[in-house]
């Protein structure tokens, strides 16, 4: 009874009103969620599909372990997990970018395509990294690098090679690109936004933006939950027209 009261005492703590914290629970448990049901939906699917849907589970849930201990390190007070994010995202945004060439593939997607992709996501990774996490005061410097990787790879999959091959391909493979295209248009562009809020310099103090008092956290945290597993659901809606 003392070891498990022990282990109470050791489970971190979070206030009722932490909406911060709040959002850093219900992203674990959403993508823990998406991962389940991504990876029992595989026997499904033809084979050619498996891949990609295995690989949306993967995303989904190498997030939900990363949120699982960004949640932990939040409520025992260390503030914003930036090191445990940037981890997550230099596995997790690179396999997004690897779905495009795998639902692509068909068309003649090439592998030289991919590991452009995942060159820049790397390059937009780390450059954002650096700016929030280890060179504050040229954040906007490395916000910059950061930004340009991030418009050429929507340069990419919205008017390069990418889109030519989904163009070729029409169908339902064409109406998931754009919707993935959609995603990284729009929904890629919350990170930017965090980033800003994140480091002093761009539009005021740290937190402020726009003179709003906006924590960067839930924007993050909110973003992936919409994007990793929207992503998810566009390439297993193709699997399942496709399968038809």
């Amino acid at each position: 009874m003392e070891t498990l009261n022990n282990m109470l005492l050791a489970v971190p703590k979070m206030a009722t009103d932490d909406y911060v914290g709040f959002t850093f629970f219900v992203g674990c448990m959403a993508m823990m969620a998406a991962s389940a049901f991504f990876f029992l939906s595989m026997s499904s699917f033809d084979n050619k599909w498996k891949t990609s849907i295995l690989v949306s589970g993967l995303i989904t849930f190498i997030a939900a372990v990363h949120y699982y201990y960004m949640r932990d390190y939040w409520a025992s007070g260390n503030g914003s997990p930036v090191f445990f994010r940037y981890v997550d995202w230099i596995l997790t945004v690179p396999l997004m970018c690897v779905e495009f060439y795998l639902i692509l593939r068909a068309a003649g997607a090439t592998k030289k395509l991919m590991w452009t992709l995942i060159g820049a996501s790397t390059v937009m990774l780390v450059t954002g990294y650096w700016g929030e996490g280890v060179d504050r005061d040229n954040a906007w410097l490395w916000g910059l690098a950061s930004g340009l990787a991030y418009f050429y790879i929507v340069y990419l999959i919205m008017f390069g090679e990418a889109k030519t091959l989904a163009t070729s391909a029409g169908g339902e493979v064409l109406k998931a690109h754009n919707i993935l295209c959609k995603f990284v248009l729009i929904g890629w562009a919350i990170y930017p936004i965090g980033y800003m809020v994140g480091t002093a310099g761009w539009y005021g103090a740290e937190g402020d933006f726009f003179g709003m008092n906006l924590q960067m956290d839930v924007i993050y945290n909110i973003g992936d939950a919409i994007n990793k597993i929207g992503f998810g659901l566009v390439v297993y809606n193709l699997a399942v027209s496709s399968s038809k």
